[in-house]
């Protein structure tokens, strides 16, 4: 039996709402969403910046790179990953590049936001758009250079932030036209919205319940009952851990020791089991007939 492509998986699961995607920040986070019982994961461009640069998303990492980390995600876990694209890192051929790099990558889909260069966090402000036209013509290309039908061409508008609810929604109405599967929009600021949204445009859609940012923290059985066919957490994986490292190392710089929080830690047996250390070892010893 032929195992479907990670963009027909994805599909399958969004049949089946609210699909929560929680953001995972690397490979061993991706399998601990997996085991959590998590049905997708997300790269997201915040994430990914902060722990592979520590620097904001503002679109300095590459495309490349952003393959790249992709395709540890991929291979770590068997749930679809799908990824932040940034603007496409350039214009329309650029777009095909993108697309095809995340299709190699194992990726099941991404998304592609309409902000012009140099891009701003959509939960902050002073964010300018590309016209319509412009994403139109990103859209067509993207959806052109896909190689599986099932890979996912997700349109993010940050509309809603510069020219209001109404011109956020006409824009993801011709970007639907234009070829997009789902639709992304960006900060809304109240459940209304949300739901103004969902009854004017007819695809699935997808929320971002980001933190301290300008949408309301809706929980995924509101958002589906708004319409939402999945619900996107992008950065809360990244803001823990990094919240429990922060706090691990000031203790460690206090006591000078880590006994104090050895509870907070996973064990060495948990952490190779994990990573199926038994499983490397056992093949490595067949392979010298021990």
């Amino acid at each position: 039996m032929t195992t479907p492509s990670p963009g027909k998986q994805f599909r399958d699961a969004l049949k089946q709402p609210p699909l929560m995607i929680p953001g995972v920040f690397n490979a061993l986070t991706a399998r601990l969403a997996e085991r959590a019982g998590f049905r997708a994961a997300y790269q997201s461009g915040a994430a990914l910046s902060a722990s592979l640069a520590a620097a904001p998303d503002v679109g300095l990492v590459t495309q490349t790179e952003f393959a790249a980390q992709g395709h540890y995600l991929a291979a770590a876990v068997s749930i679809p990953v799908i990824s932040d694209a940034d603007t496409g890192f350039g214009e329309a051929l650029a777009v095909e590049r993108t697309v095809a790099l995340f299709e190699s990558a194992g990726l099941a889909g991404l998304h592609l936001e309409d902000q012009q260069m140099p891009k701003r966090c959509g939960h902050l402000s002073g964010k300018t758009l590309v016209s319509t036209a412009e994403m139109v013509g990103k859209l067509k290309a993207a959806v052109a250079a896909r190689r599986d039908p099932n890979f996912v061409i997700i349109a993010r508008t940050d509309g809603r932030a510069s020219e209001g609810i109404e011109a956020a929604i006409e824009r993801a109405q011709a970007y639907v036209q234009a070829g997009a599967d789902m639709i992304f929009p960006e900060a809304l600021e109240t459940p209304d919205e949300f739901g103004r949204f969902a009854s004017a445009v007819k695809v699935p859609l997808l929320a971002n319940m980001t933190e301290f940012g300008k949408s309301p923290l809706l929980s995924a059985s509101e958002l589906a009952k708004l319409g939402y066919a999945a619900v996107l957490f992008p950065v809360t994986m990244t803001r823990v851990a990094a919240k429990a490292v922060e706090e691990a190392l000031a203790q460690l710089a206090r006591d000078g020791s880590q006994k104090g929080f050895l509870d907070r830690m996973q064990t060495r047996a948990e952490l190779y089991d994990l990573v199926d250390y038994t499983g490397f070892e056992a093949r490595d010893q067949t392979y010298f007939g021990r």
